[in-house]
């Protein structure tokens, strides 16, 4: 759609400078915030679909793999809790990963019979290939931002993550019942 460009007088132009514009509605703010917020997780599954694809794996999957770059070794048990899998669901993952040779079963030092995962070195070299020009263009963004204006947003993202958990846990309990009735 294109816009005809009118000419301006110089009266109307002086009087578009001289007036302040008008500071948006904290309605209108939030529903920017929203909109944005959508946005970035709409990108974000972009980007996951797109590593996925690349890595030859499913969602499930390279949300394991997220999770184990995050946390480091863990459990499967503890891997089972933080992407909200069961523990069954959890073996086929990790051997699925295994196989990939992206992931790495090895025994936990502190207790020889407890077993842990962890990313291969060659899971961690291809996530510094398909996510460092990610960061490169993160680590321009923040620099944009003054110390205090990075807290209040590390805080926002931590609240957020507390509210969409809080609502899946509303969402499971809806499913639940769902699941209980006959076909």
């Amino acid at each position: 759609m294109s816009r005809e460009i009118l000419p301006v007088s110089p009266g109307e132009q002086a009087d578009a400078q001289a007036a302040p514009a008008r500071a948006p509605s904290r309605a209108e703010l939030l529903q920017g915030l929203t909109d944005a917020v959508r946005a970035n997780q709409r990108a974000t599954d972009t980007i996951d679909d797109l590593v996925a694809q690349l890595l030859g794996v499913n969602r499930t999957d390279g949300r394991c793999l997220d999770i184990l770059d995050q946390h480091g070794r863990v459990s499967a048990g503890e891997l089972a809790r933080e992407s909200g899998l069961t523990s069954g669901a959890v073996t086929a993952v990790l051997d699925r990963l295994e196989r990939a040779g992206y992931v790495q079963r090895v025994a936990d030092p502190s207790d020889r019979r407890r077993v842990l995962a962890e990313l291969t070195d060659r899971a961690r070299e291809l996530g510094w290939e398909l996510f460092g020009p990610l960061m490169e263009l993160a680590g321009e963004v923040v620099e944009r931002y003054s110390d205090q204006e990075l807290q209040l947003l590390t805080e926002f993202q931590r609240l957020s993550r507390e509210i969409q958990e809080r609502h899946a846990e509303l969402l499971r309990a809806r499913l639940a019942p769902a699941q209980d009735r006959p076909g």
